[in-house]
């Protein structure tokens, strides 16, 4: 009886200090990544309920072939902004504007962008503590970004964040690894987009994330993390992929009059042509379904976690704002997922 007794008192003090078990300590943000920043009630209300955390996309620099010289493009335009948002500027610049930038300019950009993000941010007295650099760099662009990068920071002296993709993860004695103060790991499209209608969804799969993320550990910045929230329609005609669209999703493949499912869980065929929301349709045209939902954030949320070296603080960044399915995705559940960081 007595060694009944001491098993039960083992037993309630574990169930004690599970139920007590503290949740993650990350952060819950989401990128916003429109032209024009205006959010409607359910919107602004999940910001609110999660932190009111935004990484807004300030504008990108592409490359002008015509006059041979970068150029600021899609500057947002930042309309209302809800009471204590606390904004994250984000620019995005393509690789093309790198491998046109001559050495000696490269500076120069970073003036510019460093100018410009404090004129926007000036405009609707934002202030900010920290700037993120999106930017897919190549070898061959690798000591240019990384001369931006240093060269930005001294000009701005908030804290620098760069995006980071698996493969530059995983090979980052080639890739290198940027000057920035933290990285911020892309989770998802780590697959190709291709018509094969039997390949794993390109978005997010563990198999593809598997070949990287085994080298999470002796990556040597510390990491945030993004992960998706969107889903999309891979357009496939005569066996080639013809373009890719987030606005048709499983809504308007489920129309019996213009789609029938095939082979696969959420392949369909276009019926007869016709146009959908402006987009041509020819008949036997094939649509790809790739989706993100709750089983897919966990998913990536419990790959990761066995992953990440363990730090005092993460920021789960969600992709994104301005898209989201709100029947999908709900203050609860993206809390959850972060919590598991």
């Amino acid at each position: 009886m007595l060694k009944y007794s001491r098993w039960l008192i083992v037993m309630a003090a574990l169930l004690t200090t599970a139920s007590c078990r503290k949740p993650g300590n990350a952060t819950t943000a989401f990128y916003y990544w429109k032209t024009g920043f205006n959010l409607n009630q359910q919107q602004t209300a999940l910001l609110k309920q999660t932190g009111n955390n935004a990484y807004i996309r300030f504008f990108d620099v592409s490359w002008n072939d015509r006059e041979q010289r970068s150029y600021p493009n899609a500057i947002v335009q930042l309309n209302e902004l809800p009471a204590g948002l606390n904004i994250t500027p984000v620019i995005y610049i393509t690789n093309k504007t790198f491998e046109n930038t001559a050495d000696t300019a490269v500076v120069s950009l970073a003036e510019h962008c460093n100018k410009l993000i404090n004129e926007l941010a000036a405009e609707r007295k934002i202030n900010y503590t920290k700037v993120q650099v999106d930017c897919d760099w190549s070898l061959s662009t690798r000591d240019k970004y990384f001369s931006f990068l240093k060269a930005f920071k001294k000009l701005n002296k908030k804290q620098l964040e760069a995006t980071i993709r698996l493969h530059q993860v995983k090979f980052k004695d080639r890739t290198g690894v940027p000057p920035a103060d933290r990285g911020v790991l892309m989770f998802y499209n780590m697959g190709k987009l291709n018509s094969d209608l039997q390949q794993p969804n390109s978005i997010y799969n563990s198999d593809d994330a598997d070949k990287y993320i085994a080298y999470l550990g002796r990556y040597p910045l510390k990491l945030d993390i993004a992960l998706p929230l969107f889903s999309w329609a891979i357009h496939i005609r005569e066996g080639r992929v013809i373009q890719v669209y987030g606005k048709i999703g499983r809504r308007q493949l489920s129309d019996q009059a213009h789609f029938e499912p095939i082979e696969g869980q959420a392949n369909y065929r276009a019926k007869t042509s016709f146009f959908l929301d402006g987009i041509y349709i020819k008949q036997n045209d094939i649509f790809k379904l790739e989706e993100t939902d709750s089983n897919t954030l966990n998913a990536a949320a419990q790959q990761l976690t066995q992953h990440l070296p363990k730090q005092k603080h993460t920021t789960i960044i969600y992709y994104e704002l301005a898209n989201i399915d709100l029947s999908k995705f709900n203050q609860e559940t993206l809390t959850q997922i972060s919590a598991r960081f």
